[in-house]
Formats: C-alpha cells, structure tokens, sequence
C-alpha cells in the first residue's frame, strides 16, 4: 500500500474518533484536560479533540428504577414491596452532575435518597393502610420527600410506584378476618334495617285500623243506632219469613222458627 493510503486512512480514522453524536434523548457533557465545561452540549454531531477532549452523554428521557424495598410500618411489622421510581435528569444540570456526582448517580444519590424517604415515609402508616386505598397517599409522599431532598440537584422525581406489596402472613390472615367480620356487619345491619322498617310498617297499619276503630265509634251516636233499628224493622215486616221478634223498641233481636222457648 502506498504511503499516501496510509495517510488517508490515518485522518478518516482520526476524523471519526473527533466526532461525536448527541442523539434525542440525552445531552453532552465535554471534558477537556480533565476539566468539565459549564454548559451541556444539545442534540447533533459534536466536534472535538479526541487527544484532550472527551464527550459524556447523559441521557434525559424518563427512567424506571426497579427496586425490591423492605417498607418498616408503624407498629413495627416489616412488608415488602417491589418499587418503581420515575425520574429524569434535568439537560442543563447535567455537567454539574457529572462534576460533582460523577456517572453512577443513581447508586450514589438517587437510590440513598429513596431508601431514606421510604423509611421515614413508611414509618409513618401501619401495615394494612399499605395495601389499602392509602397506597396512593403514601407514593406520593415518598415522591415529595424525595423532591425535597433532591432540590437543586438536577434530578426530577416524576412518581414512586408501589407494587407487589406483600404483607407479613400473620396480618394477612388478620385483614381477611376483619373484611369478613365487617361485612358479616354490614349484612346484619341490612337485616336490622329491614326489620325495623317491618315493624314500623305494623305500627302504622295498627295505627291506622285503630283511628278507624275511633272513627267509627264516634260516628255510631244513639240516634243513628235508634235509625238503624227502624230500617232493620221495616226490612223485617216486608220480608214473608216467619219470624219471632223481641225488641224494647230500640233494637230488634231475632230467633229462628225452631228456636224453643224456656
């Protein structure tokens, strides 16, 4: 091969070494002789001095931490959970992360911070109210806590997620009897209610056949008794029955034919 191949080949190779490319997604960070620049390097070809210049990519798209996190509870009981933690690195932040934190900063400050908000989150609950409603209350503390400790760090915690929580065998035991004795609760006080409703259902019906009973014994006064009789009377002499009458002349009291007299 001739020596102006040799040539050629040795500045494409040293073209591409000099050229980096900062995809979407992530920023650049450059160090030169060992000193990191200020500002970070945006999308597209980066152009640098492989000799004394390197270029750091950092990304910035949302990532997802996988965490298997013992959760202490208040009263002492310990549940494990699988954790997921969503969280982006802030593009202009990201030289000083990498001056001050270096590359590994989710094993030097995200994960600490974590297991730090979790604990003193968690702390905070018993047991049960982690595998109740109060989950969502909780991820969102541990998240605030975490934004808290975080501040000014270049990191934005974007959710904690609780999953998988697996309580101690024991209290699992406990939660189910207690569902079960609430609803055995709520089944009882249905019938309860029913009842109760029956028998004022019977109250008001005896209620009202008794305001009936007075109704009509207000309205039974002499004169309309005296007023029955004569109508009863006057039926009894146009009917062609035989009949044995007795009366004080107010009411009329009948006997059959073969009544007998003694």
């Amino acid at each position: 091969m001739k020596p102006q191949s040799f040539i050629i080949a040795g500045m494409a190779l040293l073209t591409l070494s000099s050229c980096a490319v900062v995809r979407q997604g992530e920023v650049g960070v450059k160090r030169t002789l060992g000193k990191i620049q200020p500002t970070a390097l945006s999308e597209g070809p980066k152009v640098f001095n492989p000799f004394i210049t390197r270029i750091i990519k950092v990304p910035t798209r949302t990532v997802n931490i996988e965490v298997r996190s013992p959760l202490p509870s208040k009263e002492g009981l310990t549940v494990q959970s699988d954790v997921s933690i969503l969280y982006r690195v802030e593009g202009a932040q990201a030289p000083k992360i990498v001056e001050q934190i270096g590359r590994s900063y989710e094993e030097v400050v995200i994960l600490p911070v974590f297991r730090s908000a979790v604990a003193d989150v968690a702390s905070r609950y018993f047991a049960k109210d982690m595998h109740t409603g109060q989950r969502a209350e909780i991820e969102k503390a541990i998240r605030e806590l975490m934004t808290q400790q975080l501040k000014g760090r270049g990191f934005l915690v974007e959710s904690v997620l609780l999953k998988s929580i697996s309580l101690p065998p024991g209290l699992t035991k406990a939660i189910e009897d207690k569902l079960a004795a609430e609803q055995d609760a709520q089944r009882m006080q249905f019938v309860l209610d029913k009842e109760r409703q029956e028998a004022q259902r019977r109250v008001i019906e005896a209620e009202g056949v008794r305001d009936a009973q007075k109704i009509i014994n207000e309205g039974l006064t002499p004169m309309l008794i005296k007023f029955k009789s004569i109508e009863a009377f006057n039926k009894l002499a146009n009917s062609p029955n035989t009949k044995v009458i007795f009366t004080n002349g107010d009411a009329p009291l009948l006997m059959a034919q073969d009544a007998k007299l003694e």
